[in-house]
Order: C-alpha cells, then structure tokens, then sequence
C-alpha cells in the first residue's frame, strides 16, 4: 500500500545479532505498548464502531505476540527488562498535529508507518536468524506487521479524504525516514 522512504541499513542487522538477547527484551516490550496503544485508541474513539472492533482484535493479537516473545526469553533464561523510553516513537509522536480531527488522523498514519518499520525490521531479523524455531517466529512476525500498517492506513482512508490521508501519510513517511537516518544502530527495534 506504501513504502517506507529510508531503508535500514545492514549494520543495523548486525547491531541487533551481536546482541539478540538484548533484541528480545525490547521486541517484547514493544509488544506490550502495541497492545496498550490498541486498547488506549478503541478507549479514546468509542463511537468509532470499524476502528473499536479492529483495535479490540489487535490488542489481542500483539499481546499474543508478546507472550510468544516471552516464551522465547524464558527458553533462554532471559528476564523481562523495565521499560524504557523509545526515542523513535517520542519523535515520530511529534509529528502528531493539533486539532481533534487532525490528531486522531495522524494518531492513524503514525500507527501504520509504525507498523511498516516493524516489518521491514522484523524481516530483517529473520532473513538473519539460521534455520528454526526463531526464524519461523519473525518470519511470522513481519508478516503480520505489514497485514497491521496496512490496517491503520484502511482506517484512516475510512473516516477521512483519500487524497487528502495520501498526502499526509507522504509527509509522515518523509519525517520517519529522517529519525531514523539520525538514530543509532543498537539491539533495539528502533
């Protein structure tokens, strides 16, 4: 539906193997802010019936995600870590703009190209990982990363102009691509 404007480098690839136990403990909290930011849009939008049933089902679907992260931390002996603070997505929640209409569009558009950096990355991962169990679980992953950014973007053309979501989710995909050129390769989704 639409492509991501900068493409993550190989050394990023390689910052996440170095350090794939590290990787884990942030996939898995990425996982629980995706399941709480499904839950937080369906609470904040009620009456939006299309969104409440999707949102409701994504919820479920990234803390189902999340238990599957977990399980791979446990086989390994790995402790959950405490959650930090993303750079990435406070800078990309940035963008947000001012206005109820506005905001909820953006909160829409922002969620998908999100969702499309998961599963460039998630890929990634997996094209990386040697034949198993975990090279399954990404594949899987990334696969149901590009089913969600497309998702948000439905939305989005549902409760708003199609010409007019194309040329903001234009300016968003052009502002992502330039965090993500600044930020630091390291064993970290974003």
């Amino acid at each position: 539906m639409f492509e991501l404007k900068y493409n993550t480098p190989f050394e990023w690839t390689e910052a996440v193997m170095a350090d794939f136990n590290e990787f884990l403990k942030d996939h898995a909290a990425a996982e629980k802010k995706a399941s709480g930011m499904a839950i937080t849009m369906l609470s904040h939008y009620p009456d939006r019936k299309t969104l409440v049933r999707a949102m409701a089902d994504l919820a479920i679907e990234e803390l189902i995600h999340f238990k599957q992260v977990l399980k791979l931390m446990q086989a390994k002996d790995i402790q959950l870590a405490n959650d930090s603070k993303d750079i990435y997505i406070k800078e990309i929640r940035s963008l947000f703009r001012h206005g109820k209409e506005v905001f909820f569009m953006d909160r829409l558009l922002v969620a998908g190209v999100i969702e499309a950096r998961g599963h460039e990355r998630f890929s990634l991962v997996a094209q990386a990982l040697p034949e198993g169990k975990e090279k399954d679980f990404y594949v899987a992953i990334a696969k149901s990363e590009e089913k969600h950014k497309n998702l948000f973007v439905e939305l989005a053309y549902e409760y708003f102009d199609k010409a007019e979501v194309d040329i903001r989710l234009e300016e968003i995909l052009v502002a992502e691509g330039e965090i993500c050129a600044k930020l630091p390769f390291r064993a970290a989704l974003h």
